[in-house]
């Protein structure tokens, strides 16, 4: 895992937020890709756009991946996570960075399941599901997965305390 710290490349990382989007009863939503053949799940994560806070980014986010930007946030973790896109990844993102600098973002889901809407005007999931944290790390393809790792060790806390409020 890379925290706050970047390769020697002469590519930057793209700045990017993940959320942890957490209900009720403390578990996550994640979500599974719609461009891979193969079962890929996820957090929902996109690019934080130059002049933009990490805060209004996240909430964009959500409402352009998942239909709904109905939550509240919790906190930002206190460190950035790097990963390096594989030499497999041809795409233009590659052409321009390194990989992806990730802030974790947690936050409280504040709808209804029936509000969140994965026909968006871009769609990138098939489908999507509540899971317990502590699941994530092996639901996400293996060079993201120091990402996950550190979302469960910053983020254990907060989810006891949403499932305490709630019983």
């Amino acid at each position: 895992m890379k925290l706050d710290k970047r390769e020697r490349s002469e590519k930057p990382y793209r700045p990017c937020a993940a959320m942890i989007l957490f209900n009720h009863a403390g578990k996550v939503l994640v979500a599974e890709r719609n461009d891979r053949e193969d079962s890929a799940w996820q957090l929902p994560q996109g690019g934080i756009d130059e002049g933009e806070s990490i805060e209004i980014a996240a909430l964009r986010e959500l409402e352009e991946e998942i239909g709904t930007a109905a939550a509240e946030i919790i906190t930002i973790a206190e460190k950035t996570v790097c990963y390096d896109w594989p030499s497999t990844n041809g795409s233009d993102r590659r052409m321009k960075w390194q990989g992806q600098r990730m802030s974790l973002v947690a936050l409280r889901f504040t709808g209804q399941d029936s509000d969140i809407n994965l026909n968006t005007a871009h769609p990138e999931f098939r489908s999507w599901r509540w899971v317990a944290l502590e699941v994530i790390p092996e639901l996400i393809v293996p060079f993201k997965k120091p990402v996950y790792d550190y979302a469960v060790q910053e983020f254990t806390k907060i989810r006891d305390e949403l499932r305490s409020e709630n019983t």
